[in-house]
């Protein structure tokens, strides 16, 4: 792969070389008076105390470094010190038994100078697999709170074995300043979901620190323009990208999208353009501050169902070492329950997961000031540890209920990899949201004219009130065609079937339920026709996204009709399949510009997001329409769908919009409903035509083109000076 400026040239060895000015690992210095901690203890050279055992993971306090972790069934815990880079302790200082409370071991440890060391575990404990015991002290394993892992730093390197991950202790010495979340009303969120590396990492982004979180900083000014007000990252936790690394037709394969957690409590360290000499995190830090500061909120797309040691035969770096029948769920004869479709599943409702999760979250709020979360494969973490559904789960009443989470948005996957759906049903407490997959799919299937789907869009696009109770279920639906998982929004006008031969699995992975639309022909095609066609697609999908209620949600690109060339399954391109190109930026300005106005359309017009008075001007806050006005109910032959949104702001005009949608291949005549006397209906979009952006009068009676979304909007004659 050719070398790229910026990271892609970064000699990372120079960053770890010990400078001749640096501090030894042992200070040669004096406890401050006014520390009143003093040692107990003398242990490999060093100096010890009783830790604070309530503070998980490794902690710098003056004077030294806390280090507290637990385990259900070890029999004893050692501490390992490594000089930097190196893979043989220079120290190793085991837990005295008198410094064991209950199951948590936490120890102080004197005059370190945390710039120096790395640190790891090895636990000793009864091995009987069978009932998932499966201690083993030859294994270094990395602390599960660790704030900042080694080990694996430059992106694409081979790991030196499976015992390679080790941990280092971080300050917390980011100035935030007066910086103020913006503490967006959900009814308000617009998501873009964008991968970290692949956002920037052609070199048609033009950034200067390309695949990186300051090169996505440099994106910032697009973003803005573009319009949107959040953007949700792909994993971003220390993942393993080697995990299942491959080389097809001399294509490198890597697990890129990063949905393998190898520590959820630290940044992937390949996602930084510099080396952050002890892995401080400030460059995500300042990442987050400017975007804050801009109203753009972050959220981040967390992995807790599975974490990257995998099955039986997966590898063996930190939780299986601790506590294995803990950790994950292991069936009677204690092999994994495979849920997550990954290998192991994640305990997430036994008391010491549960804590891990909550502590984990609480860190990313307060220490990164994170906006939000969505969960992957979310109906996971709802399980027993008999793999069994749970009525009321622990784990999402603690989060729903959690003083620091109070002001964060949850948004659930609700489902999981062997059939548990639970879209409408996921346990909420009035507080999670959830990605709409029935959304996706029905409007996808409508929009390319498949019969018997017009009530079912016509629902969707008012919140899907069938499936979410509005007193119970408020901003609930989060509510997408695309995402990361699945074509691009012009692959779906593009492509029939799948193409992910490139993936190496002969074209069987990935769903073959894509509800797609070709247009005619197979992937690219210089038919000016049926380019033109599916480009009207895309304008109709995002129309009429922007116009529904609930939470919008859309896969970067997607503005500029980006493609991964039929492939609905990228999870392992690490290339232009998956990179943004952003020479079709140019090619498609006409989409970008569709696309900020639809946008800013939206945040001009409330009815659109939300009920504001139950109605005015004498109509419903929500009403249905065929090609006559004031239809209650659709035929399974429909194919056009008209929605009305209508209410009154105190001291504002009434809003009054109308979407009409024509999803069949032949012309309509539609009747707009009748306004009052004093408005009349002005049309301030039309798919139909290459420029859709123009607002003129119209008369109740239109012609809606084939496969076109038109949008109205109720007007005062006097303001047009008609009366």
């Amino acid at each position: 792969m050719e070398k790229k400026e910026g990271r892609e040239n970064f000699h990372w060895d120079e960053a770890e070389k010990k400078p001749e000015d640096k501090k030894p690992v042992v200070e040669k210095i004096s406890l401050p008076r006014t520390i009143h901690l003093v040692p107990m203890d003398h242990v490999a050279g060093f100096d010890i105390r009783p830790g604070f055992y309530e503070t998980n993971g490794a902690t710098a306090i003056p004077g030294g470094v806390n280090f507290t972790v637990y385990s259900h069934e070890a029999t004893s815990i050692e501490l390992l010190l490594f000089h930097r880079m190196e893979e043989e302790p220079f120290a190793v200082l085991p837990f005295p038994k008198h410094y064991r409370i209950g199951n948590v071991y936490s120890m102080i440890v004197f005059k370190l100078n945390i710039e120096e060391f790395e640190y790891a575990y090895r636990v000793d404990g009864p091995y009987n697999p069978k009932k998932g015991l499966i201690f083993d002290k030859t294994k270094y394993l990395l602390d599960p709170y660790a704030k900042a892992v080694t080990g694996q730093s430059q992106w694409g390197d081979s790991s030196p074995g499976e015992q390679h991950y080790k941990a280092r202790v971080v300050k917390d010495d980011f100035d935030w300043e007066d910086m103020r979340p913006p503490l967006l009303p959900m009814e308000d969120l617009i998501i873009y979901e964008l991968h970290v590396r692949g956002f920037t990492m052609d070199k048609s982004s033009g950034v200067v620190k390309p695949g990186t979180f300051a090169g996505l900083l440099e994106k910032l000014p697009y973003l803005k323009k573009l319009g949107v007000n959040v953007v949700e990252l792909m994993p971003i936790f220390e993942f393993d990208e080697m995990q299942d690394y491959r080389e097809v037709d001399g294509e490198k394969l890597y697990n890129y999208w990063g949905y393998n957690t190898v520590s959820f409590f630290a940044p992937n360290t390949s996602y930084t353009s510099k080396r952050e000499y002890n892995r401080e995190g400030n460059e995500l830090k300042n990442l987050i501050h400017e975007f804050n500061r801009n109203g753009i909120e972050v959220y981040l797309d967390v992995v807790f169902n599975h974490t990257a040691e995998g099955n039986e035969n997966g590898p063996f770096f930190s939780f299986k070492g601790f506590d294995n029948n803990i950790y994950y769920l292991l069936t009677p004869e204690g092999n994994y329950y495979n849920f997550s479709g990954c290998g192991n599943t994640l305990n997430c409702n036994h008391p010491i997961v549960h804590q891990m999760i909550l502590n984990c979250l609480r860190y990313w709020v307060t220490t990164y000031r994170i906006n939000g979360f969505r969960f992957d494969l979310a109906s996971i973490l709802g399980r027993n540890e008999d793999g069994t559904p749970m009525n009321k789960p622990p784990l999402l009443q603690s989060l729903a209920f959690d003083p620091i989470l109070g002001d964060v948005k949850l948004i659930a996957e609700a489902w999981d990899a062997v059939g548990l759906y639970q879209v409408g049903t996921f346990p909420s407490w009035n507080r999670w949201a959830e990605w709409n997959g029935r959304y996706r799919d029905d409007m996808r299937r409508y929009l390319k004219g498949d019969g018997g789907f017009a009530q079912a869009a016509a629902l969707r696009m008012v919140g899907s009130r069938d499936i979410y109770e509005v007193s119970t279920r408020k901003n609930a639906s989060v509510n997408f065609i695309t995402c990361h998982d699945g074509f691009t929004l012009y692959d779906l006008y593009s492509y029939n079937e799948k193409h992910n031969e490139k993936n190496g699995w002969d074209n069987t992975d990935g769903a073959g339920d894509n509800n797609s639309w070709n247009c005619g022909v197979e992937g690219e095609t210089d038919d000016p026709k049926i380019h033109a066609l599916r480009c009207r697609m895309v304008r109709n999908a995002f129309a009429v996204l922007m116009c529904s209620r609930g939470i919008p949600m859309f896969l970067a690109g997607d503005e500029f009709c980006n493609t991964q060339f039929g492939n609905n399954n990228a999870y392992c391109q690490d290339n232009i399949t998956s990179w943004l190109d952003w020479t079709r930026l140019e090619k498609y300005q006409d989409i970008f510009e569709f696309f900020r106005h639809m946008i800013a359309f939206r945040k001009a017009h409330r009815v659109l997001r939300a009920n504001v008075s139950d109605g005015a001007c004498g109509f419903p806050d929500v009403s249905f329409h065929g090609v006559k006005p004031w239809r209650g109910q659709f035929a399974a032959h429909d194919r056009y769908v008209g929605v009305m949104f209508a209410g009154k702001e105190k001291d504002k005009e009434a809003d009054l919009i109308y979407i009409a949608s024509n999803a069949y291949w032949e012309e309509l005549d539609v009747l707009l409903p009748s306004l009052p006397e004093d408005m009349h209906w002005e049309m301030v979009v039309d798919t139909w035509k290459e420029e859709p952006i123009e607002s003129r009068p119209v008369k109740e009676n239109i012609r809606l083109e084939p496969r076109s979304v038109a949008v109205f909007v109720g007007v005062e004659n006097k303001k047009e000076g008609l009366l």
